[in-house]
C-alpha cells in the first residue's frame, strides 16, 4: 500500500473512533435520523470502510473539535509528503486567527477599533475569521533567497515585499490555505463557511489563500447546498468521497446519484486524498 493511502486509512479510521458514535436504531451519528436516505447512505458508507466508531456517545462540539485535531493531522503529515512539490518553511495550527498573517495584519487593529466602540460594532461587525485549520508559509530570510546564488543583497531591493523576512518589523507567515471542517453539513452551517470564504477574499491585502472545507456529510443534496457555485470557496472536500459513491450508487436512488456525479464531474467535490496534492498547486 503507497503511503497516501496508508494515510487516507488511519484518517478514516480516526475519524470513525473520534467523531462518530451509533445513536439509537444503529443510527450513525453523521446521519439526519428524519432521513431514511441519510441513514442508509450513512450506514453504508460506514460498513465500507470496516471501522468501529466511538463506543460511547459525544456532543456535538466535540465530535467538531476532534474531527478538526485529526483532520489537521492528516493534512500536515500528508502535504510533508509533498514537500519536493512545494517546498516551503509550514506552520499548522488549529483555530487561529487570520490577524496572524501576513494579508491580513491589519485587521488586528481594525477588531482594536470595532471592540472600543458600540456603534463600530453594530455597523461592521465582526471582520476576524477563525478558521478551523489554518496553514502559513514562512517569508524568506536572505539566506534562503541566496542559497544558489546571489539574488539579493542586503541593503538592496526588494525592500517592499513581505516575502522577504528582512522587510517587515515582525515576521508573519502568508496564510496559504484556510480549511472549514464539517462534520455534518445543514443551511446555516453551509451559510457559516460561504461567509468565510467571502471574508477572506474581501479583507486580504495580497493573495487569496486556498479556501477548502472538509465534511462527512452523507447526504449529496446538502453538500450540493455548499458545494454548487463558484467564488467563495475552492471546493469541498469528503473525508470518504470513494465509499460515499458507492453507498449512493447501491441506494438506487436516482437524485442522490446525480446530485454527487454531478458535484464530482464538474470539479467541485473531491476526496480528501485530493487535498494535500491541491495545496501543492
Amino acid at each position: 500500500m503507497d503511503r497516501l493511502t496508508a494515510l487516507r486509512t488511519t484518517y478514516q479510521q480516526n475519524v470513525c473512533a473520534e467523531a462518530i458514535f451509533m445513536k439509537q436504531k444503529n443510527i450513525p451519528s453523521i446521519a439526519d435520523v428524519g432521513s431514511r436516505l441519510s441513514i442508509q447512505l450513512a450506514q453504508s458508507m460506514l460498513r465500507e470502510m470496516k471501522f468501529a466508531v466511538y463506543a460511547g456517545k459525544i456532543n456535538g462540539q466535540t465530535a467538531g473539535k476532534h474531527f478538526e485535531d485529526v483532520t489537521k493531522a492528516y493534512i500536515e503529515t500528508a502535504f510533508d509528503l509533498l514537500a519536493h512539490l512545494r517546498p516551503g518553511r509550514w506552520v499548522y495550527s488549529v483555530q487561529g486567527s487570520i490577524s496572524d498573517f501576513a494579508q491580513y495584519a491589519h485587521l488586528s487593529t481594525l477588531t482594536e477599533l470595532i471592540q472600543s466602540s458600540r456603534e463600530l460594532r453594530t455597523t461592521l461587525g465582526n471582520y476576524v475569521v477563525k478558521p478551523d485549520i489554518v496553514i502559513g508559509r514562512m517569508p524568506f530570510s536572505d539566506q534562503e533567497i541566496n542559497q544558489n546564488a546571489f539574488v539579493v543583497d542586503t541593503d538592496g531591493p526588494p525592500r517592499l515585499t513581505p516575502a522577504r523576512k528582512k522587510n517587515v518589523s515582525r515576521s508573519l507567515p502568508f496564510l496559504h490555505a484556510s480549511i472549514s471542517c464539517k462534520l455534518t453539513l445543514r443551511s446555516d452551517r453551509s451559510q457559516n463557511a460561504r461567509t468565510e470564504g467571502l471574508n477572506l477574499i474581501r479583507n486580504r491585502k495580497g493573495h487569496t489563500p486556498h479556501i477548502m472545507v472538509i465534511t462527512a456529510e452523507p447526504m449529496p443534496t446538502r453538500i450540493a447546498s455548499l458545494a454548487l457555485g463558484t467564488g467563495d470557496i475552492d471546493c469541498v472536500y469528503h473525508f470518504a468521497l470513494h465509499e460515499l459513491h458507492q453507498a449512493v450508487r447501491e441506494s438506487g436512488n436516482e437524485a442522490a446519484i446525480e446530485a454527487l456525479e454531478i458535484m464530482i464531474e464538474g470539479d467541485r467535490l473531491r476526496d480528501i486524498a485530493d487535498l494535500p496534492f491541491d495545496l501543492a498547486m
